[in-house]
Formats: structure tokens, sequence, C-alpha cells
């Protein structure tokens, strides 16, 4: 019996040499060999799908990512560059009796080598701490005008919605958000109101005005104008040229960015028509074409299902290669768009968001649109994505979940894809006998100069089949004391009228281009003196729109809210509603709670 169990731990030696000598996890071409893609092995040379090129990767990481030191041969930031690290602990003493010379267990130990008892040894460097390397340009909150001194006041519409899903990561997460990460204007356009389709499509969109008194001062009125875009469904919209580039950076690869993007993508193959054409191009330290242009959706879903992370991220050179890809599919009527899926993080290669903006600026001349999605967190350059998204002719939406990718990617496809009009501006002029102050709510960083509507040559924001664009001014009716003191001096006073109610109170502009078109065209709008005298309380749509306009000012510490507060707010936004606005409420009572 002794002599069999001394047999038995003979084999149990060579079994440990066997394991220690096991290769790791094969590589994704391996694995192919192995008979767990065999696809990606007997592909003919005209697939269109190469997922090998994550390998090239592998083996050009060490290249693109080092920079060499001056007179010397290593690379920085490359494994030769890093100090050796320090040598293993010695191996505890063997326990008594255990290892006798000559027994089989010797044997074993000198064929397998030391065996050693595992324990708590200390990490021989220090863990790295994650760092928040989040950035957001943030802007001041707009203040107040006097209509005797700007009496008109200009800006770009703005579509975007990425402010609204940031922030509700934030509070989802049990944190209040920067401040700086809070856009106003895209709160109140993540949602839809009941504003009047188009009544015929010589006019993109349509025009409507609502005014009401103030919840958080007796004094002011609130002035809603709101825009909406004719709808189109998947089969009138134009066919589609689409290049997704996606970010496979090792920052990717937490759970909440590239399986996210995976997610993404997945829906979308599944939004796309017969006659859509779809490529992906990947970059992280280097830059390549995974899936070359192609209609097949399963060629689609294949190419997404071999992304992995690793490495670096070269954001400039893959826009680059990105636009050279979608103007060698170009399609003469049709769309054109790259869609871009990152964390912002830019870190080898072109990174300044400036350089950014002008290689996109350059590109967009092409009828290239760009739309930004940002991902995950810890990496976020918020600034940077939704800089050039706007300089891109395109729209910047920040997705949080597989909800979130379904909104946007899913119900709302043809808003993100297909514009109806470009280089949308709003001048609004007040009139002075009726108004004696006012401030716009957000748009701060998409506030234009009174003679940049009339130019053509001025970019603006794009609007999309059915999107909306809701702005909100608070306004100061003449009669009222105002929010500014009174000046001293006669001349520099306004002069004291009393007003007439069978006017206007202000003129609504608005100038956009048709999709290809260079030059511009004009709506005007009136708004009648009388709505300012016979406002009345929000409620329903408007309730909630300036409910929403509350939530972003709060958020944001805007201080012409007074004591308004986060109840408040949940009162005034009433109750049902589709699942996004009750989504909103339980925001709202995340912020009370965590403030």
């Amino acid at each position: 019996m002794r002599r069999f169990s001394s047999i038995s731990k003979i084999l149990c030696g060579f079994a440990a040499v066997g394991l220690i000598g096991a290769p790791g996890t094969a590589p994704l071409e391996a694995q192919s060999r192995q008979g767990k893609r065999p696809d990606l092995v007997r592909m003919p040379p005209s697939h269109p799908v190469n997922c090998s090129i994550f390998t090239r990767f592998d083996r050009d990481q060490v290249i693109v990512t080092g920079s060499r030191r001056k007179g010397s041969g290593r690379l920085q930031n490359s494994p030769a560059a890093l100090p050796p690290p320090p040598p293993p602990p010695p191996p505890p003493a063997p326990i008594a009796g255990q290892f006798q010379k000559g027994s089989p267990t010797s044997v074993a130990r000198r064929i397998a080598g030391p065996i050693t008892v595992p324990g708590p040894y200390p990490y021989p460097y220090p863990r790295p701490q994650p760092q928040d390397r989040e950035k957001y340009a943030g802007e001041e909150v707009a203040s107040i005008k006097r209509v005797a001194d700007e009496p008109v006041s200009t800006f770009a519409v703005d579509v975007d919605t990425g402010s609204y899903s940031n922030v509700r990561r934030f509070l989802n997460d049990g944190k209040m958000p920067p401040e700086a990460a809070v856009r106003t204007e895209e709160l109140i356009n993540y949602f839809r109101y009941d504003y009047p389709e188009p009544s015929s499509r010589e006019a993109p969109f349509s025009v409507s005005t609502d005014l009401s008194t103030t919840p958080w001062n007796d004094a002011s009125r609130l002035l809603r104008i709101g825009l909406r875009g004719y709808d189109v469904n998947s089969s009138e919209r134009p066919r589609a040229n689409l290049v997704f580039l996606v970010d496979v950076s090792g920052s990717m690869g937490s759970k909440d960015k590239l399986p996210l993007v995976k997610s993404t993508l997945t829906s979308l193959a599944n939004e796309l028509r017969s006659d859509d054409r779809v490529s992906i191009v990947v970059y992280s330290g280097t830059v390549g074409l995974l899936l070359a242009p192609t209609s097949n959706k399963d060629h689609v879903k294949e190419a997404v299902d071999c992304l992995y992370a690793r490495g670096s991220t070269a954001g400039g050179d893959a826009l680059k290669l990105a636009y050279s890809t979608a103007r060698k599919s170009f399609l003469k009527g049709g769309i054109n768009r790259i869609i871009m899926a990152t964390d912002g993080d830019f870190n080898v290669g072109t990174s300044n968001t400036d350089e950014l903006k002008k290689i996109v600026a350059k590109e967009r001349e092409s009828g290239v649109n760009l739309t930004m999605l940002g991902y995950g967190t810890g990496n976020i350059r918020d600034e940077l994505m939704e800089g050039i998204a706007n300089v891109g002719n395109g729209n910047y939406a920040y997705i949080d979940s597989a909800m979130e990718a379904k909104k946007v990617l899913g119900e709302e496809l043809s808003s993100t894809l297909f514009t109806i009009a470009k280089d949308v501006k709003i001048q609004i002029e007040f009139n002075p006998m009726h108004v004696k102050e006012y401030r716009l709510i957000g748009y701060e960083n998409r506030l234009l100069a009174e003679e940049d509507f009339a130019n053509d040559k001025i970019d603006a924001g794009d609007i999309g089949a059915g999107h909306q664009v809701t702005a909100l001014y608070e306004i100061m009716p003449a009669k009222s004391s105002g929010w500014l003191p009174e000046r001293r001096y006669p001349a520099n006073r306004v002069v004291d009228r009393k007003p007439d109610f069978t006017g206007e109170i202000a003129q609504i502009k608005l100038r956009y281009k048709l999709p290809g078109g260079d030059k511009s065209r004009l709506i005007k709008r009136q708004i009648a003196a009388g709505s300012l005298n016979n406002a009345k309380a929000p409620r329903g749509d408007m309730a909630f729109a300036v409910a929403v306009a509350a939530f972003g000012q709060k958020l944001r510490g805007d201080k012409y809210l007074g004591d308004y507060d986060y109840g408040n707010i949940q009162r005034l936004s009433g109750n049902g509603g589709n699942f996004w606005r009750q989504e909103f409420r339980k925001l709202s009572d995340l912020a009370q709670s965590q403030s």
C-alpha cells in the first residue's frame, strides 16, 4: 500500500511539471486554429472582416506607443524602459519531516522545482489607484441683459443630449455631477414635447412659442421657443454610408465601455437597411480597418464580436483614416457619417482639442458628418467630444446604458443620421416698451454675435429628422422693478413709457440652410404683447420643460433660482408620462437626497 502511495506522489510531481510548462491563454488566431473561431481561419480573401488586425496591434504596440529617449536605445513607457522588478522573496523553510532525502516527494521536488507554501507576500509595486481624468469645459451661467443695452439675443441651436445622460450616470452612482458637466439646454432637449409637426416639408421645422409665469420668481415671465423637424421613417431616408470609429484602447476595457459599445453596434446593425454600407475602423496604439464597407448585417456582428481593448489611444490618426474610408464609399445624395465611440482618452498622436477641431473642420467640407458617442467613467473628455461633434456638423450623446444606446441608435436613428436643416440659428429682438431685462437659460457655449446671424459663413447647429429644439428665456416686464439696479444718470436710463399691450413684445427670426445648400433661408415670427399680460402658471408639457430647466439650473448652482428646491421641481414636473419622464423624477429625488 505504501508502495502505491509513493508511485502516486511521483506521478503528481510529473503532473506539476506539465502544469508549470503549460501555455497561457491562446491568442485570437490560435484560438481560431483550435476550432473556437474556425470562421476566422477559413475566411476567403474577399471576406470584409479582418479580426486578425488585433494580432498586429499586439505586435506593434510597443513600437507605436513608446518614444525613444535621447541618446538611449530604450523606449520610454515600454516594458524595456521599466526598472527590473525586485527578486521574489525566499520561500519559507520546508515543514519538518515532509521532504526527506531520497523520498518520493523529494524526487518530485527536484523535477518540478521547489514547492512553496502560498503566503501573503508583499506586492512588488504600489497598487495603482484609479485616477479621475474627466474634463469638462464649463461656462459661467449667462448673466442678465438689459434690453436698452442689448435688445438682440443670438445663438446656434443644439440637439446634443450627452450632458443629461452623463448627469444621470453621476446621480445613479451616488454622486452629484460637477457643475461644469451640466449644460441645461441639453437636459431640456433630451425630452420630446407636444410641438406641432411642420405643415409641409418646404419649411423643415415648425416654430412654436409659449408664455407662462415663472415658478421661482413672481415678477418675471418665461418665454418658450420650440422647433420640431419633420419625421421620416427608415424607408424614406436616403441610403447611408456609415463608418464606425471604435476606440479599442486599454482604457476601454471596463464593463461600462467596450462591452456597451458592442451592444450599441449590435443594436444598430439590426436597424440598418439592406442598401446601407457599414465600415468599422478601430484604433488603440495603431489604427486599422476592421470591417471593409459591407451591407451584410452578419458581417457587422461578426466584426463586433472580435472587438477587445488593449493599448494606448491614437485618436487623431484614427479620425483621418475614418474620413478617408467614408470618402472612398461616398454616396452622393445619401447619408455620409462617421460615428465615433470612445471615452475620449486621446493620449497618442494628435490629442489637442483645437488641433482635432481643425482636422474635423477641414474634413467636413467633403460632406461627411461626425457623431460622437461617449462611454464610461474616469477618462471622459466631454469638452473635446462635444466640441468636435459641433464642428463636425453632428451631435454628441453619452451612452450610460443599453437602454440609452437603443434610444440614440434605435428609436432616434433617423434623427441621428438624417440632417434636414443645417446651420440653424435663432435670433430674438425684444421690444423695450414691454420687456425690461432678459436672460437665456442655457446655450452658454452656443452664443453668437448679432452680426453672425446673417453671415452664411458662420457654422451653427444642425437639425435631424424628428429632432426638437427648445429654448427658454426668463424675461422681466417693463413695469416690474427688474433684476438690475436703476442707473444714476438720466441719459443711461430707459425712457418711461406706458406699456402698450396691443403691440409686440418680441420678434423671433430663424435662419437655416437645406442640406447641400449654401444660402440660408429666413423665418420670422412676432409674439403678441397681450400674452405677457395674460400669462398663467405653467402646466402640462410647458410645466415639464420648465421643471427640467430648473433642474439643470439647480445642478449648476444658478443664483437666479433663489430658494426653489428639488421638491418644487418634482411637483412641477407632474405625474405619469413615458419611461424617460418618470425616470427624470427619480433623478430629481436622488439629487435631493445627495445634495
